[in-house]
């Protein structure tokens, strides 16, 4: 007995020593920054192999300076009491579109550093990741970074961290993660505030995947909180959504790189890799258990992500379409939030339909396809989704164009609106409603959390800040302003399908649904970018916008002109004539045979505003 309590004993000492913790903050509130000085701070990656945003390890992250995936680091720590502790950092990124790898980094923690802008203070995606950190019950440590800023205003935040956060402002630490002051003050509150990970070693294995990515050579490699239980080579695991069960090869910690270990335990983050080769078989929020002795209940999962933008993505060669559908497979590990389902298209042939969180999730999508996976794509016109109430009583959700009902049989048409909340210094007050009144928003309420900051909430349509909002909002606060939003409800509008025609004949890929209003504006746009894009022919080529059977709007491409009386010197006129006629015949008949080639840039033109 005394054996048994003994070991227990040893046990707790060994989960004491572990502190499973996140950074969360606002977009550019310098999440990176801080998680590169405790990597520094803390021995994991010498100053020679050191570099900036080390864990953005995506080009495309580094290029636009944002993180996109959230990335688990085990950092050893000597606190100043002289024990040795396991510091499982997960970095997560701020931007409001990839608030679904947030949430998932979240369950794997006990707590959070809540990192505040000491010059921008409290922003909208703040509150946001403070809510998501509250639902699941977690420490929460507010820590105000960048105080060596000029402009840094600590009793403006410190008033701000208890008057809109209701949290208690004595508990705060301030740090520059830039200069790396106050690092060892984070350190030791995330070791004493933080509590340690419950759960034990001696039952069944009970372990969550929060993410996963794909090996070329090993297969599919799980990212994991183990919360009972433990692991090891050679163990056999079962996945208690589907029962597939496969026999691990390795288990291990992330070190920057993958560092084996012998086993995983209770209260660990780390990986196992298990020869999957079926990339189906593994879930993102699944439980996995060991097969000789399963656990009776599953952890419980993440909430089930409901897309708001839809595309169509269609390889530019037919026959590259079996890889772009094993190349979305192995996407869809590495990115829980994106679903896709097969789609054809009249011009551009089999693809597949696709769900994003936002449009930089849809650019970020595009982009790492591409890159990663050496696509050739082009994307349709994005979406979101509709609602008609036809005459028969039948009620249908539309997000694809091609799927628009007949306008006969419509008796209602509703579109998605949100309740954004925006923050802003007052100076950009007026340019943001003006903004907002263009977008058709409706003006609910209007606040000063603080002297010279105003909170705007406005209720609009989903498919209006689709396109160019956030790039807009952005330039009128000159950068000042953040902007974060919840979908609301449905609401009537006269909403059409506007269809664009290139000589004649109708792009199923450039329809869009829009609302009548801005058809025209809409139908301009399209016709204008397409004019820029598409190269010009030895014929005239007509882009039209159409509603029904009413052209609203059109542009056309002039043909090259051959100088056809070149070599024609001197003479009588009616000879150079006679080469003109001949000319303006033979053109003609190319217009009624010409097809036109449209480009993959003059389909991803139609997406920008005027003003990028």
């Amino acid at each position: 007995m005394v054996r048994r309590a003994g070991k227990e004993k040893m046990r707790q000492i060994l989960m004491d020593n572990i502190r499973n913790f996140s950074i969360i903050a606002h977009i550019d509130h310098g999440k990176s920054t801080l998680a590169d000085r405790l990597i520094q701070y803390t021995g994991v990656c010498t100053d020679r192999n050191f570099q900036e945003q080390i864990l953005d390890n995506m080009d495309i992250e580094r290029e636009r300076g944002i993180t996109i995936k959230s990335q688990a680091v085990a950092l050893p720590y000597r606190a100043k009491n002289g024990q040795d502790y396991t510091l499982n950092l997960i970095d997560t990124p701020g931007h409001v579109d990839f608030s679904y790898e947030v949430s998932r980094s979240l369950a794997s923690c006990e707590g959070v550093l809540l990192l505040i802008d000491a010059a921008q203070g409290v922003q909208a995606q703040t509150l946001a990741n403070l809510y998501m950190a509250m639902e699941h019950n977690l420490e929460i440590i507010p820590v105000i970074n960048k105080i060596d800023l000029p402009s840094a205003d600590l009793p403006r935040v410190l008033k701000q961290i208890e008057t809109e956060l209701g949290l208690d402002p004595e508990g705060h630490l301030a740090c520059s993660a830039k200069e790396g002051t106050g690092i060892e003050e984070v350190l030791e509150a995330i070791v004493q505030r933080i509590p340690p990970p419950g759960g034990y070693r001696d039952a069944s294995l009970s372990a969550l995947i929060f993410d996963a990515h794909y090996d070329a050579f090993r297969g599919t490699i799980i990212h994991c909180r183990i919360f009972d239980g433990s692991v090891k080579a050679g163990d056999v695991i079962r996945f208690l959504s589907n029962s597939a069960a496969y026999k691990v090869e390795e288990v291990g910690h992330f070190l920057l790189s993958r560092q084996k270990r012998d086993r995983l335990t209770a209260g660990e983050v780390g990986y196992i890799i298990a020869g999957l080769k079926t990339i189906s078989d593994v879930r993102t929020g699944d439980t996995i258990t060991l097969d000789a002795r399963p656990c009776t209940t599953t952890l419980p999962g993440f909430k089930e992500v409901k897309p708001v933008v839809f595309a169509s993505v269609y390889p530019i060669a037919s026959d590259d379409y079996e890889d772009l559908a094993v190349s979305l497979e192995k996407y869809k590990l590495n990115d829980a939030s994106f679903i896709y389902e097969k789609d054809s298209s009249a011009a551009l042939g089999q693809g597949f339909r696709c769900g994003f969180l936002g449009l930089l999730h849809l650019e970020v999508v595009q982009e790492r396809l591409e890159r990663e996976y050496d696509l050739s794509i082009i994307l349709s016109v994005p979406s979101v989704r509709y609602r008609f109430t036809l005459k028969d009583g039948t009620v249908i959700e539309v997000d694809n164009p091609t799927h628009y009902p007949d306008p006969a049989s419509i008796v209602l048409s509703e579109e998605p609106y949100i309740r954004s909340s925006m923050m802003m210094p007052e100076r950009y007050l007026g340019s943001v409603m003006k903004l907002c009144m263009e977008k058709r928003g409706i003006n609910s309420s209007l606040h000063y959390p603080s002297p010279s900051r105003a909170e705007l909430t406005y209720e609009m349509p989903l498919s209006e800040i689709l396109f160019d909002f956030y790039d807009r909002f952005k330039s009128v606060t000159q950068g000042y302003g953040s902007f974060d939003y919840d979908l609301t409800d449905y609401r009537p509008g006269n909403l059409v399908l506007l269809d664009i025609l290139v000589n004649g004949e109708k792009v199923d890929a450039l329809s869009q649904i829009v609302h009548r209003d801005r058809a025209r504006a809409r139908g301009l746009q399209a016709c204008e970018r397409l004019k820029e894009e598409i190269p010009r022919q030895l014929f005239k080529i007509a882009i039209q916008g159409a509603v029904g059977g009413e052209i609203i709007s059109r542009t056309t491409i002039s043909p090259f002109r051959k100088d056809v009386t070149a070599k024609c010197y001197g003479g009588d006129i009616t000879r150079k004539r006679k080469l003109l006629e001949k000319q303006k015949k033979g053109k003609k008949r190319m217009k009624m045979i010409g097809a036109v080639s449209i480009p993959q840039s003059a389909f991803l033109a139609v997406l920008k505003s005027d003003s990028s």
